[in-house]
């Protein structure tokens, strides 16, 4: 029996692409790992990257957040309005020292069940080598304190 760290993964998916894709990765019984909960949105524009901070907070090793390709959007831009939030993002990140690595941003589309297999299994790779995500507590804390002023700060204008 090993003791190999299994790290949790919480993927935020598009319910048109990504999530069809999940699916078809199981009804084509491709295998991957099973660290991963989902949580299907109806665009990645619609995700509130604070629901990223408090999946650390609450004690995720790392995130997933994946949608429809460029161009292929069902609600026409979402993608790139969450690309956009993803560019402003990586900088609070980085203010509270949490590893860019610990969340993948992906596309995949949903005719790409093997895509989503591979961005599954090369997160929990890539967590397993990094370690358990030991400093949420300090997350938890900074979010208690500063939810109102980031949400302010995340907003992006889309006029």
């Amino acid at each position: 029996m090993t003791n190999e760290f299994e790290p949790k993964v919480l993927a935020f998916v598009c319910n048109w692409c990504t999530y069809t894709g999940a699916d078809l990765t199981g009804t084509s019984r491709i295998k991957y790992a099973s660290n991963v909960k989902i949580i299907r949105f109806p665009c990645t524009g619609r995700i509130d990257f604070m629901l990223l901070l408090k999946a650390f907070a609450n004690g995720s090793d790392g995130v997933i957040v994946s949608g429809c390709h460029p161009n292929d959007c069902h609600y026409t831009s979402g993608n790139f309005h969450a690309r956009r939030r993803w560019m402003l993002f990586r900088n609070l990140l980085d203010f509270l020292g949490i590893d860019i690595r610990r969340i993948r941003f992906s596309w995949v589309s949903a005719a790409e069940g093997a895509k989503w297999a591979e961005v599954v299994n090369e997160t929990v790779a890539n967590l397993r080598e990094l370690g358990p995500y030991i400093e949420y507590r300090k997350t938890a804390d900074f979010l208690a304190e500063n939810e109102l002023n980031i949400a302010e700060e995340m907003e992006v204008n889309n006029g």
